[in-house]
């Protein structure tokens, strides 16, 4: 109760006049953007020592605070190549810093260029990988996503698991291994000026067309 009253008085005192009108109703959230069903959890901030960001599929009582991403909806497929080197690959060149550590955000996710055309031998084995990597942390029930994604503590089947998922995922952008991260990261850049050459081009063409338009003359003119 104590709780409720400081965000009603927070509320009373709040310059926006929506926010000073639910300061009767302190239990509740003024703005309700909480997914109904399960999604997929991406925690904003993560540390750069991390090989993957850890995520994870999470119920909907589970309240998403605005640290935390989430895809309503998401495939185990999106969560295999999220999930993957490649994506890493994209995220430590595209994504913002707090400090040192990794901030992501909506961008990184919509710009990230997801591998197309593929066979459903290639997208079957990134879902079957993906669950992997699920049953692999199933076997460490004690222990949290910041263990098993500490980089010195883990665990040996999990980290197998990761590896064949980043096979898997490879194999969806080409047959030949990445030999760096580097190397997956130039990849993706190519794949990504592709994508949007094609959104340039209209964009300069509706430009020329637009400059030979010769404006009307005003009532004023004429």
């Amino acid at each position: 109760m104590d709780r409720l009253a400081k965000v009603r008085a927070a509320r009373k005192k709040s310059p926006t006049p929506s926010v000073q009108e639910w300061a009767d109703r302190p239990s509740l959230f003024t703005q309700d953007r909480q997914p109904a069903t399960e999604y997929l959890a991406i925690p904003e901030v993560s540390s750069e020592n991390r090989q993957y960001i850890p995520m994870a599929f999470v119920p909907p009582s589970v309240i998403a605070s605005n640290k935390l991403q989430f895809i309503v909806g998401a495939s185990m497929f999106q969560f295999g190549v999220l999930n993957s080197s490649m994506h890493m690959a994209w995220v430590r060149v595209v994504s913002g810093r707090l400090e040192s550590r990794i901030s992501y955000a909506p961008s990184v996710y919509n710009n990230f260029p997801w591998p197309v055309g593929l066979t459903q031998k290639q997208e079957g084995a990134v879902v079957a990988a993906a669950q992997g990597v699920l049953d692999a942390r199933k076997n460490h029930p004690k222990a949290s996503l910041e263990d098993l994604y500490d980089p010195l503590t883990m665990p040996a089947d999990l980290r197998q698991a990761h590896a064949k998922l980043d096979r898997a995922v490879e194999k969806c952008y080409r047959a030949e291994a990445f030999p760096t991260e580097r190397a997956r990261a130039e990849h993706l850049f190519v794949l990504y000026q592709q994508q949007v050459m094609p959104l340039l081009r209209s964009a300069k063409n509706r430009g020329a067309k637009a400059a030979t338009i010769p404006r009307r003359r005003t009532a004023e003119a004429r």
